[in-house]
Order: C-alpha cells, then sequence, then structure tokens
C-alpha cells in the first residue's frame, strides 16, 4: 500500500490514533525494544552476513481464499435459507411440502445463480490479481554493512533504497476480522518513504499480538545492528501461519479454550463453510511459484563490502540507543521509556512558553 501522508518522518516514540486504531511508532531511529526477538517469517531462508530478505508469507494468501470461498458459501446458504424459510411459512398456512419452493423456486432461479457466479469470479479476479501481486515482486531486502534498505515498487521501475535509520516502524492495534473470527488485531508496520516525493511504500504485518509484532521488528533490527548472530532459532515451517498444521493447532485452541457448541458454530462451521484446510494448501502451492529475481542494480548493491566500508550508526542513534537501554535496565519497557521523554518534553514546552512571552 502507498501512502502520501508523511510529508517528514515521525520519531520513535509517537503515539497516533486512527478511526479506532493505535499506532506506536518504534522508528525512524530504531532503538532497542528490550523485546525477546521472534520471527513467524523464517528469515533465516534468505540470510546470510551481508543482507536479509523480508516478505509476506502465506497468511495473507490463505486468508484470501478462505474469504473467496466464504462469502460465496454464504450467499448460497443465504437463498437456500430463504427458500426453506418461506417454505416452512407455505407449509404452515397451507400445508405444502416445505422443500417445494427450494425445488421449484430457488434452485432453478438463473438469476440467483448467475449473481454466485458473478461473485465468484469477481473473488476470482482479485485473487489472481493478489498471486501475481505475490509472485511479481521480490521481497524487501536489508543490507546491514550499507545499512540500507532496497525495495522494489513496480516492474520496470528503479528500486528505491531507503537509509537503514529512516525506515519508519510502528505496532498498530485495533478490531479486525481474520479467517478466524473477529478479534483485537494487531500488526507490524514497515514503511519505506521516498524522500524525493514523501510517498510511503508500507508493508504490514498481522500478529497474534502486540509484543509479536515488537519481536518482528526486533529481530529485524538486532540483525541489522548486531549480525547474523543475532536472529532467532528459525521456526519450523510446519507451524507458519497459513499452513495446514497452524489450521490444526487453532482449531485445537480454539476448542480447549471454548464451550462445545462455540466451538461446534464458532468455528467448525465457519471454517468449514470456507473450505477448511483447501485454502491452506492452495497458499502452499502459490508460495512455491517462482518469483521476480532482483534487477541488476540491488544484485550489485547486495555484493559483500570490505569491513572498512561498512556504514557505522549515527551518534543520534547510538545516544538515543544508550538512554533506552538504561530505561530497560531499570526495569521499565519502550513504552514506558517514551511516555515518561514523551511527558517531560511537554513538560518543558509549558514552562518555556511563559519565559517567551515575557522576553
Amino acid at each position: 500500500m502507498t501512502s502520501s501522508k508523511y510529508g517528514h518522518l515521525p520519531q520513535a516514540g509517537d503515539l497516533e490514533k486512527d478511526k479506532g486504531t493505535e499506532l506506536f511508532y518504534l522508528a525512524p531511529q530504531p532503538v532497542p525494544t528490550g523485546v525477546k526477538k521472534f520471527s513467524s517469517r523464517n528469515l533465516h531462508r534468505e540470510t546470510n552476513a551481508t543482507y536479509l530478505d523480508f516478505s509476506l508469507s502465506s497468511a495473507s494468501i490463505e486468508f484470501g481464499v478462505r474469504s473467496w470461498i466464504g462469502i460465496t458459501t454464504f450467499f448460497i446458504l443465504l437463498f437456500l435459507c430463504i427458500g426453506i424459510g418461506l417454505g416452512i411459512w407455505e407449509y404452515i398456512e397451507y400445508g405444502d411440502p416445505i422443500f417445494d419452493i427450494v425445488l421449484t423456486l430457488v434452485l432453478p432461479n438463473w438469476i440467483l445463480w448467475a449473481f454466485i457466479a458473478l461473485l465468484f469470479s469477481v473473488n476470482g479476479v482479485l485473487f489472481i490479481h493478489s498471486t501475481s501481486q505475490y509472485t511479481k515482486y521480490p521481497p524487501i531486502r536489508f543490507n546491514r554493512q550499507r545499512r540500507e534498505v532496497a525495495y522494489v515498487a513496480k516492474r520496470g521501475q528503479p528500486p528505491r533504497f531507503v537509509p537503514w535509520e529512516e525506515v519508519i516502524a510502528c505496532v498498530s492495534s485495533g478490531k479486525v476480522v481474520t479467517q478466524y473470527g473477529s478479534h483485537n488485531g494487531f500488526s507490524l508496520m514497515i514503511g519505506l518513504r521516498d524522500s524525493a516525493s514523501g510517498d510511503v511504500v508500507w508493508i504490514t504485518v498481522p500478529t497474534a499480538s502486540l509484543m509479536l509484532a515488537v519481536s518482528e521488528w526486533e529481530a529485524i533490527r538486532s540483525y541489522m545492528e548486531e549480525g547474523l548472530s543475532a536472529l532467532p532459532p528459525p521456526m519450523s515451517e510446519e507451524y507458519e501461519e497459513g499452513t495446514v498444521a497452524y489450521f490444526h493447532l487453532c482449531r485445537q485452541a480454539y476448542r480447549e479454550n471454548h464451550w462445545y457448541l462455540t466451538y461446534l458454530f464458532g468455528f467448525i462451521l465457519i471454517q468449514f463453510c470456507s473450505g477448511w484446510t483447501l485454502p491452506c494448501y492452495i497458499a502452499a502451492w502459490v508460495e512455491r511459484l517462482p518469483k521476480t529475481s532482483f534487477p541488476k542494480r540491488v544484485l550489485d548493491w547486495s555484493k559483500p563490502l570490505p569491513p572498512e566500508q561498512w556504514q557505522k550508526p549515527s551518534a543520534e542513534l547510538i545516544e538515543q540507543s544508550k538512554a533506552v537501554r538504561k530505561s530497560l535496565r531499570q526495569g521499565k519497557s519502550v513504552f514506558e521509556h517514551f511516555r515518561e521523554l514523551n511527558k517531560s518534553s511537554m513538560d518543558v514546552q509549558r514552562v518555556e512558553i511563559p519565559k517567551r512571552a515575557n522576553s
């Protein structure tokens, strides 16, 4: 998603509220978060001492397929339920067979089936388009030796190189609807800003909790600041979100934490109507499709540099990181550190304003 929201960069510690969603910024100036590093993206798959490749997993594809099947199934069941409801009413009023309307009005009604076919086709086109987008563009590449990030916005366009310390990162929380129901949703959002136009390309990574969103970012930040050894141990690909194993893991967790009827109607019925594990298999197939390689300019940019040419962190980042680590050692979270820092800044501003007025 591209946005021209930022004419200037936000700052780490900024807090925004927009339409029921809260955003907390962790970067620019990516300071330590104090959170344990964890990633569901299997970052070790395409990582070495020079660069790390970051891409979306099969979870977003699975959600798209599940929505495609679920919406179509919903309207088929809706029309059948309406027909059965009318049949029950006619049976009570006139004694006609209950399924007479379904057999004579609903099933042969070409208008209803044409509507369902149109709906199925539209969602199918959207899925094909999203699949094309998934395979058309290479992942985001983080180069720790150059301290830059490369992103190819569109086929044929030159790659965008963003300084690492200018990459925008924030965690969001709000109400979302996923393939497993409606609940509080959390995401890591990474923004790559074009300094010339101000446009920002956003990459959104849904997570199960706020701390997992921070942990996902901390894994990337640790690699960029400390190297390959700082990455968390690789997670088994079997339980990556969007896979069949992950689906059954969610089913087991839902069954253990909910009443039987809630599990039956809140998970089994919904997932059955949305394809059960079929979306997981389709997502796995899409993920195996060959993807577009990086252009030559990025490949040249990705070559290792001699240590004397490695870029160093800025003095500002070093000072901010020291301040955050001091707060973390005192038992504070990164959120508390910036909350107190922002409060101190507001208090200073309140004191300075009268002084300027009297001078």
